[in-house]
């Protein structure tokens, strides 16, 4: 793959990515690495995603909302093990249409919401590239040393919960797509969503005080229920009918022949990025009054038992979905 050439490349850092620079560890982007402080009783947390044009960004969404999207998917998985985000690593592959008033674009997404939660650029790198555009980011968070939530912690009697609402997400991007027949204000809260997802890091503390095991809710509830199940050994059960709504989804459902299979589509479609958690039924009524004072909804979906797998049920009875949820290759 070629480089940038060098006076864009150069260009590109001093000009667009040095102002995102953390002031200390960052280094100004000078220096091949970033130098992190140690935290003395603290594990050091990291998580990685990327993005690819086509794939997980349409070609025509705004280079600021990429960003920005980027950004909050991975302090998403940050906020899911009760981390608090401290800085991320950056890397650009820039297509041919990615120019510089797109460069600028993107740069001040980013801007915008390291202000927001509280993160710094730490270093990365830049080229460019012939196909479509790419973007990867590695963010890193701080939890005190040994408490880092996983997916294996789940055990029988625990109770299922999620933040927010399911299927915002696959909906936002068949609004940004002109596949849905809505009322002008719905399509642009789901659009809003899809491009811009809130990374629940109000909660985090809250999930890393008292959930058994967590999981961002990013490749779509089903997928992710089953990697807390098959990584804690145990059956989680849900109930279907307990799905969170928005108005929207509400609204997209009663036009649908068949509501049944419109929640397997929502609770499979991804990119919500809620929190979904066991946890112990001693700690339920903490965990509501936490989310009240948070003004965050907070839905009690299922159980966890004896056994292996999801199992999910709609009006008392068990089902097969069609789908679990997205794959990647």
């Amino acid at each position: 793959m070629p480089a940038l050439d060098v006076a864009g490349e150069f260009e590109t850092i001093e000009r667009l990515l040095k102002p995102l620079a953390h002031p200390e560890w960052g280094r100004g982007l000078a220096d091949d690495v970033a130098a992190l402080p140690s935290r003395p009783g603290q594990d050091l947390v990291l998580t990685k995603d990327a993005i690819v044009e086509g794939v997980h960004f349409l070609p025509d969404d705004p280079l600021e909302t990429v960003a920005r999207k980027l950004l909050r998917v991975n302090l998403s998985d940050l906020a899911a093990k009760g981390a608090q985000p401290f800085g991320y690593l950056l890397s650009c592959f820039w297509s041919e249409r990615c120019g510089w008033p797109e460069r600028q674009a993107f740069a001040a997404g980013l801007a915008q919401d390291q202000a927001r939660f509280g993160v710094h650029l730490l270093g990365g790198d830049t080229v460019r590239t012939p196909g479509p555009a790419a973007f990867s980011l590695t963010a890193l968070g701080w939890t005190p040393a040994g408490r880092t939530v996983s997916r294996a912690g789940a055990r029988p009697g625990d109770l299922v919960f999620v933040t927010g609402v399911i299927g915002d997400g696959l909906l936002g991007l068949r609004a940004v797509r002109g596949e849905l027949t809505l009322e002008p204000e719905r399509l642009e809260a789901l659009a809003a969503h899809y491009r811009t997802p809130v990374p629940r890091l109000d909660f985090a503390d809250v999930v890393q005080d008292h959930a058994t095991a967590s999981v961002d809710v990013s490749d779509g509830l089903f997928a992710d229920l089953t990697h807390i199940a098959r990584a804690s050994g145990v059956e989680i059960g849900l109930n279907l009918n307990l799905l969170p709504l928005s108005t929207a989804a509400q609204a997209w459902i009663a036009d649908r022949v068949d509501p049944q299979r419109s929640l397997e589509d929502l609770a499979a479609g991804g990119d919500d990025y809620e929190i979904a958690f066991t946890a112990h039924p001693r700690h339920e009524e903490t965990l509501r009054r936490e989310a009240d004072r948070r003004l965050l909804r907070l839905t009690r979906i299922g159980q966890v038992v004896a056994g292996e797998g999801l199992v999910v049920t709609y009006d008392g009875r068990p089902i097969v979905p069609a789908r679990q949820g997205w794959t990647h290759g």
